[in-house]
C-alpha cells in the first residue's frame, strides 16, 4: 500500500542535470518544495545498474558497472521523489521503472530536453515529432508500473499542434504533464509562453504543471503564485531559480545564498556526494562570485574536505566523517556474524555475499583460489551454472564442487561478478581462504603469482593499487 502521489496545487523542483542529485533534492523539500524530480537518467546506463542498500549512508543506491552511483536515495524523500528517465524505447523504459519503482514516488518521462545527449538516441525533445512512440512509452509504463507517470514537455510551434499533443498523452493515463512553455529551439533568454501553457491546462482534466518562469516570472517565492495564476496551471515547476537559491521555496522568504550554500554542503558531505558534483551546484549558486576569492578556492577544491575548509566547515566534516566511520565499524560489527552464516536453501548452500573487485589484488580472485584448491584436494574442477533474470538483466551463478552447490542469494551486475560471488560463497562455507587483501597467506601458489614473483611484482603494490582504486571509487560516488 502506498499513498498515490498528487501532483494538484504543488511546488516542484524540476529535473536538472547534474545538479539534482540527493543533496539538492532534500534541501528544496526542507525549505517547502512538496515533490522533487531527480535529474534525468538515460535507461540504457540505468538498466545496468544494481540496487544496493546502503547500511551506512541508509539510502538506495543503483550502482552502474564501472561503481559509479547512478541514482542515490533516502526514506526521507522516498513519498515525493519522482525519478525521471531518458528514452527512447518502451520495454526498456519499463525495465528501469520497475527496477525503481519502490524506491520511489512516481517515475517520469523527460520530452522537454533540447540537448544533443538526450536528443541523438532520439530521447528528450527529439520524442516531440514521434507521438506514436511517446504513446508506446508512456501507455507501457502505465500499464507496467504501480506508481504514477507522468511526463516533461516543450511546446510545438502552434498552440493547437501543443494542444493535440497533449490531449494524445493524457489518454495514456499519465498522472500528469509538465510544460516547458519555450520551443526547443527556444533558449532560457527567450520569454516564456504563457499562452500556451493555459491553452495546455485548459484543454486537459490531469494536472498541468507550468515550467519555465525563472528569469522573467519567478524572482521571489510570492512570484511563485503569481506564475502559477499566468499560466492558468495547476502547479510550478521551478529549475533554475532553485539552482541559484533552492531557499526560494520557502515560503517565509528565501534565506542567504551562502546559508544555503553551508545547508547544501552538509547534505553533500553527510550523503557521500561525489565531489565534484557537489562544487558543480555550489558553482550555480555562488553565480557572479565564482570569480571572487573564495570561488577561486571552491574551484581548486579536490574533495569534500577541501571544500569545507573553504566554507569554514573542517569541524563539521571531521565530525560528520567520524559518525559514519563509527557507523560502519558498528555495522560490519554486527553484520558479519548474521551475514556469513550459510544457509540451505533446498540442495543449495547460500550466503548474502557480493564480490568486490576493490578487495583483492589485481589479478587475484575467489575463483582461482576455489579451482587450486580443489586441484590440491584431487577434486574434479568446480562447474559454474549462471542465469539472468529479465528486470534488470543480473546476474546469478550456483557453483558446483564435490557434489555440493553453493550460490548468493545477492544477484550481480556481470555474469563473472556472479561467478565469483558463488565461489566466495564455498570459500566461506569450506573455511578456505579466497585471496582478499589482509587475508593471511593461503600457501596456495598459483601460476599467476609465481609469474609476478619472476618479474619482481611485489604483493604490496597490489595492495597500494587497490586500497588508491577504492579511494577513487568512494569519492567518485555520487552522479556527475
Amino acid at each position: 500500500f502506498y499513498c498515490n502521489l498528487s501532483f494538484s496545487n504543488k511546488v516542484i523542483l524540476a529535473p536538472m542535470v547534474r545538479v539534482g542529485t540527493l543533496p539538492m533534492r532534500l534541501l528544496a523539500l526542507d525549505y517547502g518544495a512538496d515533490i522533487v524530480y531527480c535529474e534525468e537518467l538515460i535507461d540504457l546506463k540505468m538498466i545496468q545498474c544494481e540496487r544496493v542498500v546502503n547500511d551506512v549512508l541508509e539510502t538506495v543506491d543503483f550502482i552502474g558497472p564501472d561503481e559509479r552511483v547512478m541514482f542515490r536515495t533516502c526514506s526521507k524523500e522516498k513519498d515525493r521523489v519522482v525519478f525521471q528517465m531518458g528514452t527512447a524505447d518502451p520495454k526498456r523504459a519499463l525495465a528501469v521503472a520497475q527496477l525503481v519503482e519502490n524506491d520511489v514516488a512516481a517515475v517520469d518521462v523527460n520530452m522537454g530536453c533540447p540537448k544533443e545527449y538526450s536528443t541523438k538516441g532520439g530521447m528528450g525533445s527529439a520524442l516531440l515529432s514521434d507521438p506514436d512512440k511517446i504513446e508506446a512509452i508512456l501507455t507501457t509504463l502505465v500499464r507496467g508500473i504501480s506508481k504514477p507517470v507522468t511526463c516533461k514537455i516543450r511546446i510545438l510551434p502552434t498552440i493547437k499542434e501543443t494542444v493535440n499533443l497533449v490531449k494524445r498523452i493524457e489518454k495514456t493515463g499519465v498522472s500528469a504533464i509538465a510544460v516547458h512553455g519555450r520551443m526547443k529551439e527556444e533558449r532560457p533568454r527567450h520569454p516564456v509562453h504563457c499562452d500556451y501553457i493555459q491553452a495546455v491546462a485548459e484543454s486537459v482534466s490531469i494536472p498541468v504543471i507550468a515550467n519555465g518562469g525563472s528569469v522573467d516570472h519567478v524572482k521571489t517565492h510570492d512570484n511563485i503564485e503569481m506564475f502559477r495564476e499566468a499560466t492558468g496551471a495547476s502547479s510550478v515547476m521551478l529549475a533554475r531559480a532553485a539552482m541559484w537559491n533552492p531557499s526560494i521555496f520557502r515560503s517565509q522568504g528565501a534565506v542567504s545564498v551562502d546559508e544555503a550554500m553551508e545547508e547544501y554542503i552538509k547534505y553533500a558531505v553527510c550523503y557521500d556526494n561525489n565531489t565534484f558534483n557537489t562544487k558543480y551546484c555550489l558553482c550555480q549558486m555562488l553565480k557572479d562570485r565564482v570569480e571572487s576569492p573564495m570561488g577561486k578556492r571552491l574551484h581548486a577544491a579536490q574533495t569534500s574536505a577541501e571544500i569545507c575548509e573553504v566554507f569554514g566547515m573542517t569541524d563539521f566534516y571531521k565530525k560528520a566523517q567520524a559518525d559514519l566511520e563509527a557507523r560502519k565499524s558498528y555495522l560490519q560489527a554486527n553484520s558479519s556474524s548474521l551475514s556469513d552464516q550459510p544457509t540451505l536453501d533446498g540442495d543449495v548452500i547460500t550466503m548474502a555475499v557480493k564480490f568486490e573487485r576493490r578487495e583483492y589484488p589485481p589479478q587475484i580472485t575467489p575463483k582461482m583460489y576455489l579451482l587450486e584448491w580443489s586441484r590440491k584436494e584431487k577434486l574434479e574442477q568446480p562447474v559454474y551454472e549462471t542465469e539472468q533474470r529479465a528486470q534488470d538483466r543480473a546476474f546469478q551463478s550456483t557453483v558446483t564442487v564435490a557434489n555440493k552447490k553453493y550460490r548468493s542469494t545477492l544477484w550481480s551486475k556481470s555474469k563473472k561478478f556472479a561467478e565469483q560471488a558463488a565461489a566466495i560463497v564455498c570459500l566461506r562455507t569450506l573455511g578456505v581462504p579466497e585471496g582478499r587483501i589482509g587475508e593471511e597467506n593461503s600457501g596456495l601458489v598459483n601460476k599467476r603469482k609465481r609469474e609476478e614473483r619472476k618479474q619482481g611484482i611485489s604483493e604490496d603494490s597490489g595492495i597500494t593499487d587497490s586500497t588508491n582504486r577504492k579511494r577513487r571509487i568512494t569519492e567518485g560516488s555520487g552522479d556527475e
